[in-house]
C-alpha cells in the first residue's frame, strides 16, 4: 500500500492506494506517478485538474482521496456532506469465501452465517464449480450468494455454468471471462446478472459494456479516486447498470474514502481491512457482514 499526505496551512489530508500488479502497477511505478504530479499539486491543482494529470489507477486514487480528505479537514465538513450523500449508520456487506475444497468452503459459509452474515461472495477458479457451489448452498440454503470467477472461465461451457448458478439461487456472477474477451457476452442469453470488474474502470469505458453486463464493480483504485468513481456511479445508473462497490486489500482509511458510494450500490464488498493483521487507527467497526458506522470513529 502507498499513503499520500498533502498539507495546507498546517492541516493534513491523507489518501491511500493499493498498487495492483494485474494492471501493471507496483509500489515503484505508483510512487513515480505521484512524484510526477507533485509540482502541480503544490501549485494548487484541483481534483478535476488531477484527472487530466494522471491516468485512472492507484496513484491518482491516493492523491484524489488525499485532496478530498484535506478539504474535509479544512472545512470541517464530512465526506458525506461534501458529496451530498445522506450519512449511513450501518452498511451490509459481503463476506468472502476464498477458493478451497467444497467441504472447507461449505464450512466457512456456515460459520459466516452463524456469525451474522447474510451475503456471501464465493470466489471460484476453473475447477469443481458444481461441487463447491452445491456444497455451499446445501450448508446455507437461505443465504444470498454472489460468485466471483476472477476472469478464470472461458466462453465454452459458460452457459451451462450460468444455468447451474441460477438454479442454485445465485444472485450475480462477477467477471467470468478475462477482460478483453467481453465480446463473447454480446447477445449471450444468461439467467442471472453478470458484473464487470476488471472490464470496468472509468465512465469512458461504460458504453462498451452495454449489452454484455448488467452490473459494474466500482473500486477507487480502478477509477483513480472518488472523483471519477462518483462520475462512474452516476453514469452507470443513468445507463441502467446496477452497482457493486468493492475494494482492494486495504485499510479502513481506503474504505472510508469509498463510503459515499455505498448507498447507491446493490452489493457492497468492502471487507479488505478484515484480511489485514493490523488496521489503521481508528479502524472502522467491522462485524461479520456489517460495517457499523455508528460505532466507528469518523
Amino acid at each position: 500500500m502507498v499513503t499520500v499526505e498533502i498539507e495546507q496551512n498546517g492541516v493534513r489530508g491523507v489518501g491511500e492506494c493499493t498498487p495492483y500488479p494485474r494492471y501493471g502497477e507496483s509500489e515503484t511505478s505508483v510512487m513515480e506517478q505521484i512524484a510526477s504530479a507533485l509540482p502541480a499539486i503544490e501549485q494548487g491543482a484541483s481534483r478535476d485538474e488531477l484527472q487530466r494529470l494522471l491516468p485512472a489507477g492507484a496513484a491518482r486514487n491516493a492523491l484524489d482521496c488525499a485532496l478530498w480528505n484535506l478539504e474535509s479537514q479544512l472545512t470541517g465538513r464530512s465526506l458525506w456532506e461534501l458529496t451530498g450523500v445522506e450519512p449511513l449508520t450501518s452498511i451490509s456487506m459481503a463476506q468472502t469465501l476464498s477458493v478451497d475444497t467444497p467441504e472447507a468452503m461449505a464450512a466457512a459459509a456456515l460459520t459466516h452465517q452463524k456469525n451474522g452474515a447474510t451475503l456471501l461472495k464465493v470466489k471460484l477458479d476453473d475447477r469443481m464449480i458444481a461441487e463447491r457451489m452445491v456444497a455451499i448452498r446445501s450448508a446455507v440454503p437461505h443465504a444470498t450468494l454472489i460468485v466471483d470467477a476472477n476472469e478464470s472461465w472461458q466462453s465454452e461451457g459458460l452457459a451451462a455454468r450460468c444455468q447451474l448458478l441460477a438454479d442454485l439461487g445465485v444472485m450475480m456472477l462477477e467477471q467470468p471471462l478475462p477482460a478483453g474477451q467481453d465480446s463473447a457476452l454480446e447477445n449471450f442469453i444468461h439467467p442471472l446478472p453478470i458484473c464487470a470488474d476488471e472490464s470496468c474502470h472509468t465512465l469512458e469505458g461504460l458504453e462498451a459494456l452495454q449489452g454484455r453486463y448488467e452490473m459494474v464493480n466500482i473500486k477507487l483504485d480502478k477509477t483513480g479516486g472518488l472523483t471519477e468513481a462518483l462520475r462512474l456511479a452516476s453514469g452507470a445508473h443513468a445507463q441502467g447498470f446496477d452497482i457493486m462497490l468493492g475494494c482492494m486489500l486495504c485499510t479502513s482509511r481506503a474504505v472510508r474514502a469509498a463510503l459515499p458510494l455505498a448507498a447507491g450500490a446493490k452489493f457492497v464488498d468492502l471487507d479488505g481491512p478484515t484480511w489485514l493483521a493490523q488496521d489503521v487507527e481508528p479502524p472502522l467497526a467491522f462485524h461479520c457482514g456489517v460495517i457499523d458506522l455508528a460505532a466507528s470513529k469518523q
